[in-house]
């Protein structure tokens, strides 16, 4: 019997996984009550279903990581981390969306906000 014990003590020992599991840093933004008129300029960046981007004003058609990057650091200009909201079409590929906000992050502009509308239940 305690032959078994044993070997069913042993069975578990070796089938278990020693491994840490990894995991992710997510460092959560605080939410501040203040309505967006009343902080800094922010640079708007509009996606529309054909892929064009405007960035406060500025048109650009499919563009590339280093020609928003560009626009980018030119509309900021002086502005280390600038609030940058993002506002895509519901229609807009996932993929513009990621490269908006990926040229950001790589820019080091961490205030990123992403557009949405309110629903009729939520405005009532």
């Amino acid at each position: 019997m305690i032959d078994v014990v044993f070997l069913l003590l042993l069975f578990f020992m070796v089938s278990t996984s020693f491994i840490r599991e990894s995991s992710l840093k997510v460092d959560l933004p605080e939410a501040t009550g203040q309505a967006l008129a009343e902080q800094e300029e922010a640079i708007d960046i509009v996606i529309n279903a054909d892929g064009i981007f405007i960035v406060n004003d500025i048109t650009l058609e499919q563009p590339s990581k280093e020609e928003l990057a560009k626009v980018l650091k030119q509309v900021a200009g002086d502005n280390v981390d600038p609030h940058i909201i993002i506002s895509a079409d519901a229609n807009a590929e996932y993929q513009n969306i990621v490269t908006a906000m990926d040229t950001s992050q790589q820019l080091g502009y961490t205030r990123l906000t992403l557009a949405t509308r309110q629903t009729s239940k939520e405005a009532e």
